[in-house]
């Protein structure tokens, strides 16, 4: 009997419900002829009636907050169903079938509509028998019980596909706002990329032209130099621009399976040996994450090659339990100074912000030290 799902709404509807009956019930019980006693009918009474109310009370509640293994739940079910057949034989007042109207809600709360009418007319039709047979039936409140337990099991089934009908509707306008926003991130992607490619495309192409003239014209080598370092600038900003571009779109994004490319292209342009190593088992990390780890690194190498006078560069990668930790640091030659690596701190710090993370950054010494913890 756990076909369907219950949510905090069933939760709510059914503990009111299941309240209201169980509170009617002990009403009636103390109304009901013959009276509960310890002996006699009045015993089958009393048995039925602590059955009816600790059976629905489990099963109800039961139902809402533990999510009890089914075998237990049936047993209730049962327990619940003899009480109540008990109390229509020996009780004509019609307190029996307040166990029903019980076992009507639980089944519209947990059965799909074909197997929750089945059990529901099963159980109707047990109790009217046991009430028309029994040891002083009435046909008339026999009949309105039975229609009144029907209608209240359809009032359930009902309720039920309302609920799901919202939930389908507020599932579909989600979807409606998460493709509208995606629309948006791929309008503001091409007109980036139309500007970006326009103008840094222009820019390398006059950075090359200057590059060739000033080595054809015997410039100053340093001017050549700058001329050259400005043309790699702009590659590396325009190859930034479109990976910006793609997570704009959605596409793949460099995460930290690139770290071994990314310290071997900082080994080539820089000389310094740059040594990465990784601990641990590599779970799956959210995009952000792995994008944040990567580019973390990225600005901590651009930090190294600006500021510092190192002689070489450690790159330490460790997945832990609860997180990943990035280490970069740095180690200067003897007798040199540590660099400023104030430049682009800022901007690391606020990426590990957004992770609810942590980015630390000091010398230490002899160099520099960044380190990003990423919680998972």
């Amino acid at each position: 009997m756990s076909d369907a799902p219950v949510n905090s709404a069933d939760h709510r509807v059914q503990r009111l419900v299941s309240v209201l009956i169980l509170v009617l019930l002990t009403w009636l019980a103390a109304k009901s002829e013959p009276h509960p006693a310890l002996h006699g009918q009045g015993l089958g009474v009393l048995l039925g009636l602590l059955g009816v109310l600790l059976g629905g009370a489990m099963l109800m509640y039961g139902v809402q907050q533990w999510r009890l293994p089914a075998p237990i739940e049936i047993g209730l079910f049962l327990l619940v169903l003899a009480s109540s057949v008990t109390l229509v034989w020996l009780e004509p007042n019609g307190t029996g079938f307040f166990g029903g109207f019980l076992l009507a809600a639980t089944a519209s709360a947990r059965l799909d509509p074909r197997r929750g009418g089945i059990v529901v007319g099963l159980v109707v039709a047990t109790l009217v028998a046991a009430s028309l047979f029994g040891a002083r039936h009435e046909a008339v409140p026999t009949l309105l019980s039975a229609l009144g337990m029907l209608a209240f099991y359809r009032l359930g089934v009902y309720m039920r596909k309302l609920r799901e009908r919202t939930e389908e509707l507020e599932q579909t306008r989600a979807a409606q706002v998460r493709a509208a926003a995606l629309a948006e991130r791929q309008r503001l992607a091409r007109e980036m990329h139309d500007v970006l490619a326009h103008s840094l495309s222009g820019l390398l192409l006059h950075l090359e032209g200057a590059r060739l003239l000033s080595v054809h014209s015997g410039s100053d080598p340093r001017l050549t130099d700058t001329v050259e370092r400005a043309h790699q600038l702009a590659q590396s900003g325009l190859a930034e621009a479109r990976q910006a571009i793609g997570a704009l779109r959605g596409e793949d994004l460099p995460g930290p399976e690139r770290l071994p490319v990314l310290a071997a292209e900082f080994e080539r342009d820089t000389g310094i040996p740059c040594e990465v190593t990784v601990s641990g088992q590599a779970p799956e990390l959210a995009a952000q994450t792995r994008l944040t780890l990567y580019r973390v690194a990225q600005e901590a190498l651009t930090n190294v090659r600006k500021h510092a006078d190192a002689e070489r560069v450690n790159l330490l990668l460790s997945y832990e339990p609860g997180g990943t930790l990035l280490t970069v640091e740095d180690l200067g030659r003897p007798g040199a100074e540590p660099g400023d690596h104030g430049y682009g701190v800022s901007g690391m710090r606020e990426r590990a912000e957004l992770l609810g993370g942590q980015l630390d950054a000091a010398p230490t010494g002899t160099g520099f030290r960044v380190s990003l913890w990423a919680p998972a």
